[in-house]
């Protein structure tokens, strides 16, 4: 059982896997996406529990009491908020057979989406709220790791611009584009 579980658990004063199986109910009615983790062949310690996102960012938000744009940009919950609608955004023109994962590190060092669209292609993408985002300073690290054939960083401006020679600050829209034309 992951810490998550094991809070929620001790929080609502109820067992584990009671929790479990309420976010197995939220999951099978598509509120949460459960994405899995990477787990190749790493000589790594890795985190091996899922990652879980509220799959309505809006729903999201207004169980928070989030109701405006100023409440949000103050608000903790912004990174995890963007990175949970990117993800699902992505989720929505992915290829029918591409598979999601992200991948992390006991060390954390991590990868926020994997996603591997075909055996020889496996694009790394880092999500990043703001206008001038910049790698984790392990980045190309894990994507050597995960055998990343395209490493992108979304962000939450309006272009595309390389970093180094093969990672790519995009934003969503632009990186939604280059998987719909897969």
């Amino acid at each position: 059982m992951g810490v998550v579980f094991r809070q929620a658990s001790a929080n609502l004063e109820i067992d584990g896997k009671t929790v479990a199986n309420y976010i197995d109910i939220l999951t099978d009615l598509l509120l949460v996406r459960r994405l899995q983790p990477w787990h190749a062949n790493v000589k790594k310690r890795l985190v091996k529990s899922p990652r879980y996102y509220i799959r309505d960012s809006g729903i999201q938000h207004r169980l928070l009491g989030i109701d405006s744009d100023d409440a949000l940009l103050s608000n903790p919950v912004l990174g995890k908020s963007w990175e949970g609608f990117v993800v699902e955004n992505i989720h929505s023109v992915l290829p029918p057979r591409a598979e999601t994962y992200y991948y992390r590190t006991a060390a954390g060092a991590e990868i926020d989406l994997v996603i591997r669209l075909s055996s020889s292609e496996v694009w790394a993408v880092e999500i990043k709220y703001g206008i001038a985002p910049k790698p984790g300073k392990h980045y190309s690290r894990v994507c050597d790791d995960v055998g990343a054939t395209k490493k992108f960083i979304v962000y939450g401006g309006k272009e595309e611009f390389p970093i180094s020679a093969d990672v790519s600050i995009i934003s969503l829209p632009l990186l939604m584009m280059r998987l719909v034309s897969v």
